[in-house]
């Protein structure tokens, strides 16, 4: 899976040695591939499908490149390259054949999109035929007429119930917990190998997948959740005190949770200091939590003075919380002077890149730059030891993508997310302006992650990097966290258009399907050793059956009013 045969036919009189370097892994050495003798001798080599490769054939007398060129492989097809003397004298020509070609390897995944996407129909027309079976004369005169049986009575209450005036529509912002499902779903699904997808794996440094999406998604609603709640305690009477002592319980419960379980599983054996990881996702969302809950305790208005009449009345979500915005401001800064300013041994200063065969070589300790050294000197070597720049760029180094620096600006992505919150409370009912002020912050932080970025992978002042969860990584996904936001608050709370199933069920049960999944998610029935390895098709099937199962799980949870709280 994810890759392909090429095989090189020399018909020279001298011999040749490849080299090759993924055009993904930036400023690359290039890397010993094969060696191929000459005269009419062959040598075969397996390479990797997943981006482009830059393959450079070189002449070990003339020590020179003879050929070059660039080019994405397809899964699961065979090539040939035949190295010959060209028409013209002392020239060498390089051309390539197809000996087998490539089998689809996105039809899995085009045939699991057609059908969610039928499912995803069905979720809407079965409820629309309903309600036009309640609300049509005509079929309620077929279906609902009399009182023949005991279940034309109960349709004939559903009815009633469903047309009846009275009914209060529920205060509670479906659209968050939407939100927070599908970012979980899609987590879940994520974790248990995205069919084997690149695209659903993290990017082995900088740029951006599916996979790097969802956990900002989940942190930003963090944020949005801790005002609307906390907002909701105080004006029940609720003392700073009470809250306090929330706080800390929950993020003690967070802590352990992801320190003590989600690091150990039996398959690891006895329980060793030797290989424990101290960070982790867990660990990164209770701080988080933590700190997100201070400034809203401390610095979190009660009330919002709508008839006051002062000069930045139409920015009042922004300035009745100055003193959180001063301390973000603050942790921003800190962040920035450690990455760019901090000096690291062996390392230039501000480095951001991930080291090993990256930069030329040159600097192969420096994984992570300053967020990696700081990490080692607090943690030693006590990090997630296989980080996703590993296989690419041939890191030795363990790097931890839940690190200090990096929870920082995890702060920082959750602090947007009370900004959410606040534009909600302070605009309240007021829904035009909720989804022009989503649309204009979405529109400043994408516009400050391209200047940041400079629009390009690797070359801006800040690149977007998930691992150093990077000043333009956080813009970012700020960006896509409004504009997602506002569009669920639109479809769901607004419109009504959509009830956020089946992502509302995880959702609501977060804690307990993410914490589940990590520990019981590699067994079955949520998974199983696979026969078919070298296929999307029964890896895709896998990771959608095991998220599948812990929606269910979560739906039947759900209609039990069973919800996991801290």
């Amino acid at each position: 899976m994810d890759q392909a045969l090429l095989t090189f036919h020399n018909l020279l009189t001298e011999e040749m040695y490849v080299l090759y370097t993924s055009d993904h892994c930036y400023k690359c050495v290039p890397q010993h591939l094969v060696d191929v003798k000459p005269n009419n001798n062959n040598e075969s080599a397996v390479v990797s499908t997943k981006f482009a490769l830059t393959i450079r054939l070189q002449s070990l007398n003339r020590n020179t490149t003879i050929c070059r060129w660039s080019q994405t492989y397809e899964e699961g097809g065979q090539y040939s390259v035949w190295i010959q003397m060209s028409e013209a004298p002392s020239d060498v020509s390089c051309f390539q054949t197809v000996d087998e070609a490539s089998h689809n390897a996105n039809l899995p995944l085009l045939a699991a999109t057609l059908l969610l996407a039928i499912i995803a129909l069905l979720f809407v027309l079965v409820p629309y035929i309903y309600r036009r079976r309640c609300t049509s004369g005509f079929i309620r005169t077929i279906c609902c007429q009399g009182s023949q049986s005991s279940a034309d009575n109960d349709g004939a209450a559903d009815c009633e119930t469903a047309n009846s005036p009275s009914e209060a529509k529920p205060t509670r912002l479906l659209s968050l917990d939407a939100f927070r499902g599908f970012s979980l779903t899609v987590m879940v699904f994520v974790n248990y190998g995205g069919g084997g997808y690149w695209f659903f794996q993290h990017a082995p440094w900088n740029g951006l997948t599916v996979a790097d999406l969802v956990m900002p998604w989940f942190v930003f609603i963090i944020g949005t959740s801790v005002v609307l709640a906390f907002r909701s305690m105080q004006r029940r009477g609720v003392s700073r005190w009470q809250l306090l002592r929330k706080i800390t319980w929950r993020t003690i419960v967070l802590l352990m949770l992801g320190f003590c379980f989600l690091n150990y599983s039996p398959r690891d054996g006895p329980l060793s200091w030797s290989w424990l990881r101290i960070p982790g996702v867990l660990q990164r969302l209770g701080f988080t939590y933590f700190v997100l809950s201070l400034l809203q305790t401390f610095w979190g208005q009660k009330e919002i003075p709508s008839r006051a009449h002062h000069w930045w009345n139409p920015l009042q979500d922004v300035f009745l919380y100055w003193p959180q915005w001063l301390i973000i401001v603050l942790l921003e800064t800190v962040w920035l002077c450690v990455t760019l300013l901090m000096p690291v041994p062996n390392c230039p200063t501000g480095y951001l890149g991930a080291g090993g065969i990256g930069d030329n070589g040159l600097y192969p300790e420096c994984t992570g730059g300053a967020a990696g050294h700081v990490d080692k000197w607090m943690f030693g070597d006590n990090m997630f030891r296989y980080p996703t720049c590993k296989e690419m760029y041939q890191t030795t180094q363990p790097f931890d993508p839940e690190g200090f620096l990096g929870t920082i600006n995890s702060v920082v992505m959750g602090f947007l997310g009370m900004q959410a919150g606040k534009i909600i409370i302070c605009y309240k009912g007021r829904n035009l302006h909720i989804l022009s002020r989503f649309l204009v912050w979405a529109i400043i932080l994408g516009i400050s992650a391209a200047i940041l970025s400079k629009c390009t992978r690797d070359g801006g002042f800040i690149p977007v990097n998930k691992n150093l969860w990077s000043l333009s990584y956080v813009l970012c996904m700020g960006c896509f966290s409004f504009l997602l936001l506002g569009a669920m608050y639109f479809v769901i709370d607004i419109q009504s258009w959509w009830g956020g199933q089946p992502f509302i069920y995880p959702g609501m049960n977060s804690i307990f399907v993410y914490v589940g999944h990590s520990l019981l998610g590699f067994y079955f029935p949520f998974s199983w050793e696979m026969r078919f390895q070298a296929s999307h098709w029964e890896w895709l099937f896998q990771s959608l059956w095991g998220t599948a199962l812990w929606v269910l799980i979560a739906s039947f949870l759900y209609r039990k009013k069973f919800f996991l709280k801290i």
